[in-house]
């Protein structure tokens, strides 16, 4: 009986430890992944304590008496933001609490969400450019501006991507991409085009801002989680700063005003 015991332990916490390290990836704040998670277990009737950190996830799965009791740790795989797989996964934990999935059919579920397909690599690239170019608008750009940061979006996402398939540090492609989509709306210094270079090259770099990490910090300690959410900080302190470091670059290649 107890082995029995264990090994439902042991698949449940297996399940779990790949929901909420793909939860976490995907860009959900603490809260819900523990909530979410505590929901899942609570269908099969065991409690579960979860540990979250920047790069690893610790979960205890155990029976309702603490007389049995199964750990793990996992890495967290990199995975880019989506909120419609965050909202396919927190539906599952509901449909596992109401239904009373078994783990076969959990896993059915969460391949289900993972298998959908993505939106179209290209129109994500064009929609990036086109409200990239709209914030220059609103902080003042003319026309020129404008298109000068459609183009230099265009091609810093771009570089972004092709790094990030190739497994690049991030901190090098925050660096890169900025210098990158800065150093492209440098003609507008060089050759006199539109009245606002300055707002051109400040806004090229926006699309890089990782207002995600930054929201999700401030949550996490807000509810309590102080040590996910000063990671989660620590990190978007980190990106904004190479991002900085590579609009600086191009200011000064470019012969901008540095203020």
């Amino acid at each position: 009986m107890g082995s029995t015991i264990h090994e439902q332990l042991k698949l449940l916490a297996i399940f779990l430890s790949e929901y909420a390290t793909s939860l976490l990836a995907s860009g959900v704040h603490t809260s819900r992944i523990v909530r979410n998670s505590k929901r899942i277990a609570d269908s099969f009737g065991y409690k579960m304590h979860i540990t979250l950190l920047q790069k690893s996830v610790i979960i205890t799965v155990r029976t309702p008496d603490d007389e049995h009791s199964y750990s793990m740790v996992s890495g967290i795989k990199p995975m880019p933001i989506s909120f419609e797989l965050n909202s396919d996964l927190s539906a599952l934990s509901w449909d596992a609490y109401d239904k009373h999935l078994s783990i076969n059919e959990l896993w059915n579920g969460y391949k289900e969400a993972l298998a959908k397909p993505k939106l179209n690599a290209w129109i994500v690239w064009m929609l990036v450019s086109v409200a990239n170019a709209a914030f220059c608008k609103l902080f003042g750009g003319d026309l020129i501006a404008c298109m000068g940061v459609l183009v230099a979006t265009a091609t810093g996402f771009g570089l972004r991507q092709v790094l990030l398939k190739k497994h690049v540090n991030h901190y090098y492609i925050w660096f890169l991409s900025a210098l990158c989509a800065a150093l492209c709306t440098s003609p507008l210094f060089f050759f006199g085009w539109g009245n606002t270079p300055d707002i051109a090259m400040g806004t090229s770099v926006l699309f890089l801002v990782p207002g995600v990490p930054l929201i999700n910090g401030v949550i996490d300690i807000i509810e309590g989680h102080v040590l996910a959410g000063t990671s989660r900080l620590i990190n978007a302190m980190l990106l904004i700063a190479c991002l900085s470091m590579g609009l600086l670059c191009a200011l000064m290649i470019a012969g901008g005003n540095v203020q």
